[in-house]
């Protein structure tokens, strides 16, 4: 019985320990999500999340960020949450760049999690994968 109860509660410490792995620094972006999801009104399908300073951002996709430089440029953290779908301007939060597309990357403060931008793409700018998520 004891073996059993040791077992049980190794077992149980490697769960938790896997856990708390997950997260790093797209897991602050998680409060985006509804305000993200709002953005595209429901609408396509959740690819990922991924937390950027604007310069990082400048580094991995220099167009989003010359968009957001242009609308925003005092932000210095965000979150980007992207969608695919259909989606057209007229249809999601305060569009920036194209007027439609198969790709939606809503852009979101860190922290106030609010939308400074839905950026319509037809490929997208970033590698995005649920495994990348946290």
């Amino acid at each position: 019985m004891l073996a059993v109860l040791v077992g049980t509660a190794g077992l149980l410490a490697g769960c938790t320990a896997a856990r708390s792995g997950v997260g790093s620094a797209d897991s602050s972006c998680f409060l985006a999500l509804p305000a993200a999801s709002q953005a595209v009104e429901g609408h396509g399908h959740f690819l990922g999340v991924h937390r950027f300073s604007v310069s990082g951002l400048r580094k991995s996709a220099p167009r989003m960020a010359k968009l957001l430089a242009a609308h925003d440029p005092t932000v210095q953290d965000i979150c980007v949450s992207a969608y695919t779908g259909s989606f057209t301007s007229a249809h999601v939060s305060k569009p920036l760049g194209r007027a439609a597309g198969k790709l939606a990357v809503v852009i979101t403060e860190t922290g106030s999690n609010r939308v400074l931008g839905t950026v319509i793409f037809r490929h997208l700018p970033l590698r995005f994968s649920k495994s990348h998520i946290g």
